[in-house]
């Protein structure tokens, strides 16, 4: 067989040679040990949180090496692309903090000396390699149709045989010059296949860097290279990007683990030095009892926009994934709690091997911790931008008097021990609604042990006798002046010492007002809230209260 006449047959337009291509992408200059990684989506949807994830370990683990994170579109799959696709993945990645050293950037914007980083700029580079392999004997033409290839298929299936395009089954493997011709000239298309060396009696070994020594046979599949529209499958593909993109440590879901025998032999074969693969088990969820993988269809966290739009803080959620990615993250957060997360000293030993469950109530937990270290100021632009966003009318309401929203917004913040009271911004609409008019919505019922005349009677006193000046001691001693003159303990301690000789004690007047001042049974500190609403309004609430009781 003459190889190079072949090769000029199936791909006349490419005069390159891998040279070339060594030539144009030479070594990175990076100090020893540092690690290059990237994440390679398809535009086929929104951001999905198995991405943000893996993005996650990818930008760590190049962070905590001092090397690089570069993002790559494989778009080869046209028919599948959605529209926007590669925006929606890139500003994702940029809302939750993932910084980007090289390749897209943006939607439309590359950065970095290794492009183009989209796979359907890069056929002649594939095509390049393609037609070397085909020079050297290792990749030739198949004109199998689909239906001829589904008629195999089940042939194996009936006879028991492991499915697939090797051996006897890979009718066109001893295609000669000739053959070729003559199938080409009366238009048969064709894909290119791998003329594989191996031997599924073989076994190869690798060192997974999450899940130690992985141990499977050798691939003797003759798989697809290019299809037959030139563009390049995924396994051909990334091994040639991350060739010439010096990749060097490609970190991924672990269903590419099946795949790895054969990348490996592509790297071998092509004469590329081959990455450490590290495989990422999935976050999963808990269904009935029974562990299934977040499923776009079902969950609605699986999109990270559900995130955004419930008003999660970025960097609460990637603290939250810092838990599920490395065993040791929590203990270090303890130990650190104002540092940020990109100190870390991140190690791929310590991920899970497993998989890891989704746990909502403890990103709730990250989540209330980071809200809570955040001062009024802070508060109120991340939570303006987020109203901004996803509730109009609420943004019109906080930004109608700024001043007065961050005042809101201080009550029990702007203190040594803050609440732990919010964990997201959609939150915060419901939990402060009684301190703006539009939202406040009244209640008239009562504690149990308080009946109305008493009610009325202690709030007629007090309003009387309020004064926004009184700091919290004052503001309650003047409830406790109050509450002997109708029958109720100052002190509660005094009220479960003779119970009887009381109908109830200060605490049980104090929330009267809570209820009349705003309409709940437990908020914050109701003196600060009361300062802040001011007298007039806190007066006006009263003497509505006093009229619906």
């Amino acid at each position: 067989m003459d190889y190079n006449a072949l090769a000029d047959l199936l791909l006349p337009e490419i005069n390159k040679t891998p040279e070339y291509y060594e030539k144009l992408y030479p070594a990175r200059n990076l100090p020893e040990g540092a690690r290059v990684t990237r994440i390679a989506p398809s535009p086929t949807g929104y951001l999905h949180l198995g991405v943000l994830f893996a993005a996650l370990v990818n930008r760590i683990t190049a962070t905590s090496t001092g090397g690089i994170f570069f993002t790559r579109i494989e778009d080869t799959d046209k028919k599948r692309e959605v529209a926007g696709g590669i925006e929606d993945i890139i500003s994702g990645l940029h809302r939750f903090g993932i910084t980007i050293d090289e390749g897209f950037i943006s939607g439309t914007e590359q950065r970095g000396e290794y492009g183009p980083y989209q796979q359907s700029h890069r056929e002649e580079i594939y095509k390049t390699y393609v037609k070397e392999l085909i020079r050297q004997g290792l990749a030739y033409p198949c004109f199998c149709t689909a239906e001829e290839l589904a008629e195999v298929r089940e042939i194996q299936e009936a006879q028991k045989i492991r499915t697939g395009y090797h051996g006897e089954w890979a009718k066109h493997r001893n295609i000669t010059l000739e053959e070729t011709k003559a199938l080409i000239s009366e238009g048969k298309p064709f894909v290119i296949r791998l003329k594989s060396p191996g031997n599924e009696a073989n076994k190869i070994v690798f060192e997974d860097t999450i899940k130690g020594k992985i141990e499977m046979p050798e691939n003797d599949e003759d798989f697809v290279l290019l299809k037959s529209d030139g563009i390049p499958t995924y396994h051909f593909a990334h091994a040639v990007d991350d060739h010439l993109m010096h990749t060097t440590h490609v970190l991924r879901g672990d269903e590419w683990i099946s795949s790895v025998p054969k990348h490996i032999q592509l790297f071998k074969l092509l004469g590329f030095k081959v990455p450490k693969y590290g495989h990422i088990s999935p976050i999963m969820k808990l269904d009935g009892g029974a562990k299934r993988k977040i499923s776009k269809r079902k969950d609605p966290e699986a999109a990270v926009h559900f995130f955004a739009e419930q008003g999660y803080m970025s960097e609460a959620v990637i603290n939250y994934l810092m838990t599920v990615a490395s065993s040791d993250f929590e203990d270090w957060r303890r130990a650190n709690p104002d540092t940020s997360y990109k100190e870390f000293k991140f190690n791929l030993k310590k991920m899970s091997v497993s998989c890891a469950l989704f746990d909502e109530n403890k990103l709730l937990d990250v989540s209330k911790t980071m809200v809570a270290k955040l001062n009024s100021v802070e508060v109120y632009n991340m939570l303006t931008d987020w109203a901004k966003e996803y509730d109009e009318e609420f943004f019109g309401i906080l930004t109608a008097d700024p001043e007065y929203t961050k005042s809101v917004l201080a009550i029990d913040r702007d203190v040594p021990k803050p609440r732990k009271d919010i964990a997201k911004w959609n939150e915060v609409k419901e939990y402060f609604s009684y301190m703006f008019d539009d939202l406040f919505v009244p209640d008239f019922s009562l504690p149990e042990n308080v009946n109305s005349e008493d009610a009325k009677a202690f709030l007629t006193a007090y309003k009387n006798v309020y004064n926004p000046a009184d700091d919290r001691q004052e503001w309650f001693q003047k409830i406790k002046d109050i509450a002997p003159t109708i029958g109720f303990a100052a002190e509660t301690k005094e009220y479960k010492a003779n119970r009887d000789n009381f109908k109830g004690h200060a605490g049980d007047l104090s929330s009267v007002l809570r209820i009349a001042v705003t309409g709940r049974r437990n908020t914050p500190d109701l003196c600060s809230i009361m300062q802040v609403l001011g007298k007039d309004k806190c007066i006006k609430r009263i003497d509505n209260m006093l009229k619906n009781i």
